[in-house]
């Protein structure tokens, strides 16, 4: 899903489906794996790994039909160990399925929020049987890919409040103390991101943010590093060491460590200094 016309683009949660997809074949050791998102009741499977033909590639598999209705409709995991004689499932896509030479299949809704955004297959060929493990292995992925797609979404509605920030008024009128734990959510968002659009995303929404509230000094900023300025973003907001470890997921000692770092290169001598130092230089809100 991408916003048109947004500056700040969301990374299309297709590439994080087909990263998905790969992780259900390798860590299952699948033949093949498959997948997609769903909308108004409909599943298209836009992602493939292993397949053989392209008679998959595209399907629209609709609420209740097949197996990958069925999840759709009942929001939880299904499998059939023989899809051609499987009397628990509609034979909708008989064809596509069978003309790839699926037998045993495991299908996993993702689940955000209670609504299902996608599907995911695990399948094999010929006379071989799908485990527990397996049904494991496909569940997990899809609880990691839901994972990805909710920050995703946290992430779209924290930018829009903070457009409406922008355009409710002058500056005096934005909620400093809001948009300084704003700031400093999104950073501690940030630091635990695999993807490095949506870091990067993430990062330039801190940098607009630290802009909102005054212009930085004409003087040279001070060179910190995004893990220096997770760190001060939670101390400033009058955390200490340990609060601030357990919000970044650091060591106490590794947080004294970068903060020590930062007020260095920012040439003052305390916490308190540093907070000042960085928002006279632009580099905090």
């Amino acid at each position: 899903m991408r916003t048109g016309g947004d500056a700040l683009l969301r990374p299309d949660d297709g590439d994080a489906f087909r990263q998905a997809v790969r992780a259900v074949r390798q860590a299952a050791d699948m033949p093949v794996a498959f997948g997609g998102q769903a909308a108004d009741g409909v599943l298209r499977l836009s992602e493939h790994a292993g397949v053989r033909t392209n008679r998959l590639k595209g399907l629209r598999v609709r609420a209740a039909a097949g197996l990958g209705g069925q999840v759709l409709t009942h929001r939880r995991p299904a499998a059939v160990s023989d899809y051609a004689t499987a009397p628990t499932i509609s034979h909708d896509y008989d064809g596509p399925v069978l003309a790839e030479g699926l037998s045993s299949i495991i299908a996993a809704p993702v689940l955000v929020d209670g609504s299902v955004r996608g599907v995911l297959y695990g399948a094999v060929r010929g006379v071989a049987r799908l485990g527990d493990r397996a049904m494991e292995l496909v569940v997990d992925a899809t609880r990691r890919l839901a994972g990805e797609l909710a920050v995703r979404d946290e992430v779209d509605r924290r930018l829009r409040l903070l457009r409406a920030a922008e355009t409710a008024g002058p500056r005096e009128q934005v909620a400093l103390e809001e948009v300084r734990e704003l700031h400093a959510e999104f950073r501690a968002i940030a630091q635990g991101l695999a993807d490095p659009a949506l870091r990067d995303r993430l990062h330039h929404a801190c940098d607009r943010l630290a802009g909102l509230t005054s212009a930085p000094e004409a003087t040279p900023r001070a060179n910190l590093t995004p893990r220096e300025l997770d760190v001060l973003s939670q101390v400033a907001l009058g955390c200490t060491n340990a609060e601030a470890g357990n919000r970044l997921s650091l060591r106490p000692e590794t947080v004294k460590a970068y903060l020590r770092s930062a007020m260095h290169k920012l040439d003052v001598h305390n916490r308190h200094e540093a907070v000042v130092a960085a928002r006279r230089q632009g580099l905090l809100p």
